[in-house]
């Protein structure tokens, strides 16, 4: 059985719509214009971007990959050794954008990620993002018991 786990768009909330700004906007041009479908390259490339885990159970790996405008799917698999650790971590983003009036517009995102540990304790990826430490816990159950992990 294979999962996917969204984790995050690659250049933010505010990249993430401005690329769809362009991406629509460039659909719209290249019904007057070739150099629309430069926009189009652009703004779905932007947009669409995001990162994701997926996760093998039967095989017992996972594959933390960047998927390219959405649908192109780069990454390695790493098989989960027994001797690994998930953990859950406490992770703040802050994405900043600047208006032309020089006005700072901050975004936070706060959540809860379940990271997997190599057995001296260095963290190799993120595997699963949550909202709430309660839903990250049991989450952290469910992971290590799917994948003969043991809690520390």
């Amino acid at each position: 059985m294979l999962k996917n786990n969204k984790l995050d768009k690659s250049f933010g909330p505010v990249g993430t719509s401005a690329g769809m700004l362009l991406f629509f906007a460039g659909l719209a041009v290249t019904f007057f214009s070739f150099l629309g479908l430069i926009l189009v390259l652009i703004g779905a490339f932007i947009g669409f971007s995001y990162t994701s885990t997926f996760i093998d159970f039967e095989k017992k790996q996972i594959k933390f990959s960047n998927n390219l405008f959405g649908f192109i799917k780069i990454g390695k698999w790493i098989r989960v050794e027994p001797d690994m650790i998930i953990r859950i971590k406490k992770s703040k983003k802050v994405w900043r954008a600047y208006s032309r009036g020089n006005r700072t517009l901050n975004i936070t995102d706060s959540d809860y990620r379940l990271i997997l540990y190599n057995s001296r304790n260095k963290e190799i990826i993120p595997v699963k993002k949550t909202d709430t430490l309660d839903s990250a816990k049991v989450e952290l159950h469910k992971l290590s018991d799917q994948l003969g992990l043991s809690l520390i």
